[in-house]
């Protein structure tokens, strides 16, 4: 009864086909948006912002990319990670030949340079799948993170084989880590996922999401109606890669500062991408942010809730603690709800839309 589209009638093919048709859906993400661009940035503390909502957003962004390749189009990926790092380093080389540019614009541009090397390492969707294409991905990441670590020309030449932050600045007001305040980078990392996401909700509901769908249920079938098996994948490899190169770029010009190739290695970057994609729930945008959240916030709470109770517990112990649960949860998913968090709340709406009459 709280949830239902009873009544709601729809006179036209766009209307029905809306992003949110029903109004309940329109006025919570309306109420979402405002609570995350008005009251967020004046409620949180700089701790909030730097370790929990900036890396959320970013995190989301890369999820949502690796679940429009694996969730929509079927094509599994370990090199996430290694495309973020594209992303990171094309932004820094860009910074460094082009310094007036708004880094924005830089940000925005780094993210066609991993799809580029995303189509490279994406064509050999073309004739292998499943586990030999994961080895594939795989392969991919640990060249990338070889070229990060081996070729000076990408981090300057500097000592430290690390890329460093530059000061950048957006309406006059410093923008990039260290230099900006956590509130500004926030905003800007919030408006560039929302941006982002919009586009992404649209592709897969549109022409190339129904082409993505059909590949990943069954390519032989696809390929036999009329789709394109060379063009299809190659895109959406080329579209998770971008995703990933824009939030490897914002990782590092605004949360990080600075940051190694270790950043992006399979275990830093690639696992937990895909075990956010995983327990957040395949094929679905909102699983994406769910996942993401619940990665981001578990450390945190393995740390901080035995503090409640009067004891501590080591960071080692916590991070063993966080393995156990990430690897249980998956194993749940995968047996009890494959689709992740994202289904069950998809199940709650169903049945909000009942209640309070029995189902």
């Amino acid at each position: 009864m709280f949830y239902r589209e009873a009544g709601q009638f729809k006179t036209d093919y766009r209307s029905d086909m809306a992003v949110f048709p029903i109004l309940q859906d329109r006025i919570a993400i309306g109420a979402i948006l405002a609570l995350m661009f008005i009251v967020v940035p004046l409620v949180a503390n700089d701790f909030w912002l730097n370790t929990i909502f900036i890396p959320t957003l970013i995190f989301s962004l890369a999820a949502i990319g690796l679940n429009i390749l694996t969730g929509y189009c079927g094509q599994l990926s370990l090199g996430t990670g290694g495309f973020m790092g594209v992303g990171a380093y094309s932004c820094y080389k860009l910074t460094s030949i082009f310094p007036d540019v708004n880094i924005i614009i830089h940000i925005l541009a780094s993210g066609f340079f991993a799809a580029g090397v995303g189509v490279i390492f994406g064509i050999p969707s073309l004739r292998i799948k499943g586990f030999y294409l994961a080895v594939a991905t795989l392969a991919s990441q640990f060249f990338l993170e070889w070229s990060f670590g081996r070729i000076p020309w990408l981090y300057n030449y500097n000592d430290s084989g690390a890329i460093d932050g530059v000061n950048r600045s957006l309406f006059g007001i410093a923008l990039t880590e260290p230099y900006g305040t956590p509130a500004f980078q926030y905003l800007v990392v919030l408006s560039i996922v929302v941006f982002l996401t919009w586009i992404a909700s649209n592709l897969v509901r549109g022409r190339y999401g129904r082409a993505w769908m059909a590949v990943r249920d069954m390519d032989i079938a696809a390929e036999l109606i009329g789709i394109k098996l060379l063009r299809t994948k190659l895109l959406a490899f080329a579209i998770s890669s971008y995703y990933a190169g824009v939030a490897g770029a914002m990782m590092v010009f605004l949360s990080l500062g600075s940051a190694e190739v270790e950043v992006f290695d399979i275990f830093n970057a690639s696992f937990p991408i895909l075990f956010m994609v995983i327990i957040g729930g395949l094929g679905s945008l909102i699983g994406s942010f769910m996942g993401a959240a619940f990665i981001t916030v578990l450390p945190i709470l393995i740390r901080g809730a035995p503090s409640l109770f009067g004891f501590e517990i080591h960071a080692a112990t916590g991070e063993h603690v966080q393995l156990m649960m990430v690897g249980g949860l998956i194993i749940f998913f995968l047996i009890v709800e494959p689709h992740g968090l994202a289904r069950l709340w998809q199940i709650a709406k169903q049945k909000l839309r009942l209640w309070p009459f029995p189902y």
